[in-house]
C-alpha cells in the first residue's frame, strides 16, 4: 500500500521493557564510570544533559557535536572519553539486552516489505551513536543491511518529536508524504509525524503515552497485528 515505511526501533521493532533499560544501561555506564575514576553522578547528569541538547538542537550541527560540547571532563581528553564509550558500546552495553524481548513478528515484516522492494528507514531517535544502534539492531534478530537508511547522532540534525526530523527523511530520499508510514511505539514521538501528512501507525505491545493521547485518532495495534495487515496489503 505504502512506498515507504518509517520504523522506529525502541518498544516498537524491538520490544523492551523501558524502565528495565534505562535502569541497567545507567548501572553499567556507572561501572564503567568508577573504571575511569570519574564520579558517576556527575557524568551520567552530564550525559542526561547533553541528551536534552540535542532535543533542543536548532539543526545548526549534528546531534553529535552538541553532545559532546555538553558531555566532557575536565580528567582526560574528549578523544580518550569518546573511544572509551565506543568500546562500552561494544562490549558492557550487551548487559542492557535482559531488558529486551525480541519479536519473530520483527524479522518477519521487514522480511516481507524487502521482498516487496519496500524503502525502509530505521527512524529510530537519533540520540544515540551508530554502534549503540547497530547492537540494539542485533538484539531486534535484524541486520543493518536490512534498511536503507538509519537515523544516529552522528547523522542526524534533529530528534523526535520535531517535525524537523521527519521532514529531514522526506527530503532526503523525496519521499511523498501521502506514499509514506510512520510505524512506532510513542504516542507523541512517533505520531507527529500525521502533522506532515505521513500515514501512521501506532504498535501498541509497548505503548509509550506518557501525554495521555487518545490513540483513538491513530490506527494502532499489537506487533502480530501489523504484520497481518501488512501480509493482506491493508499497510
Amino acid at each position: 500500500m505504502y512506498k515507504n515505511y518509517l520504523f522506529d526501533l525502541d518498544g516498537t521493532l524491538l520490544p523492551l521493557d523501558e524502565e528495565l533499560f534505562v535502569k541497567t544501561y545507567f548501572s553499567q555506564l556507572a561501572k564503567k564510570f568508577n573504571e575511569l575514576k570519574l564520579d558517576p553522578e556527575k557524568m551520567i547528569k552530564k550525559l542526561w544533559s547533553g541528551t536534552n541538547a540535542m532535543i533542543m538542537n536548532d539543526g545548526s550541527k549534528t546531534n553529535e557535536m552538541v553532545f559532546w560540547e555538553i558531555f566532557q571532563a575536565n580528567e582526560m581528553s574528549q578523544d580518550y572519553l569518546k573511544q572509551t564509550l565506543e568500546k562500552f558500546y561494544q562490549n558492557e552495553f550487551d548487559f542492557v539486552k535482559t531488558s529486551v524481548k525480541p519479536s519473530v513478528y520483527s524479522k518477519e515484516i521487514i522480511s516481507l516489505l524487502r521482498k516487496r522492494g519496500k524503502n525502509i528507514v530505521l527512524a529510530t531517535n537519533p540520540i544515540f551513536p551508530q554502534i549503540a544502534t547497530e547492537r540494539r539492531i542485533k538484539w531486534a534478530m535484524l541486520d543493518k543491511n536490512d534498511f536503507h537508511y538509519i537515523t544516529t547522532y552522528e547523522n542526524s540534525y534533529f530528534t523526535k518529536p520535531s517535525l524537523n526530523y521527519f521532514e529531514n527523511i522526506l527530503l532526503k530520499f523525496n519521499f511523498l508524504p501521502e506514499e509514506t508510514i510512520m510505524i512506532g511505539n510513542d504516542a507523541l514521538e512517533d505520531m507527529v509525524a500525521k502533522e506532515l501528512g505521513i500515514n501512521t501507525f501506532l504498535v501498541t505491545d509497548c505503548l509509550n503515552n506518557k501525554s495521555n493521547i487518545d490513540i483513538n485518532q491513530f490506527e494502532h495495534g499489537t506487533l502480530e497485528e501489523l504484520y497481518e495487515k501488512i501480509v493482506k496489503g491493508l499497510i
